[in-house]
């Protein structure tokens, strides 16, 4: 002996040869594109003031959802235009006017027709 010790993987070298070689990745494909989200048929949008100490309010109604989704979608509301807000019956009430961004948003969660009321 030499005074080295073997290893064991010298005799591994010549096996790498004998190895499949490996499939070539395939080719990254884009994620086929959701379809638009099914939400509301309609939504009215105004701007509430009385009985708020003069604070403007805009109020959404008409969404005909059920109670707990109504609280998802102020939840998701609040969040996207950074302003606070309550579900006060059957509509979502949010702090300050919004009206003018808020049709893009609903649009974008499926709402087919949004009516901005003076």
């Amino acid at each position: 002996m030499t005074g080295k010790k073997d290893s064991g993987f010298a005799g591994l070298a010549g096996l790498r040869d004998q190895l499949p070689s490996a499939p070539a990745p395939a080719a990254p494909t884009a994620p086929p594109v959701p379809p638009a989200p099914k939400g509301p048929a309609r939504a009215v949008v105004r701007l509430e003031r009385k009985g708020r100490g003069g604070k403007e309010a805009t109020v959404i109604e008409k969404l005909d959802l059920a109670p707990a989704a109504l609280a998802t979608w102020c939840k998701d509301l609040k969040s996207a235009l950074g302003c606070g807000g309550v579900v006060e019956g059957d509509a979502i009430v949010l702090q300050g006017d919004l009206r003018p961004r808020l049709e893009a948003v609903l649009t974008k969660r499926g709402v087919r027709k949004v009516t901005i009321a003076g």
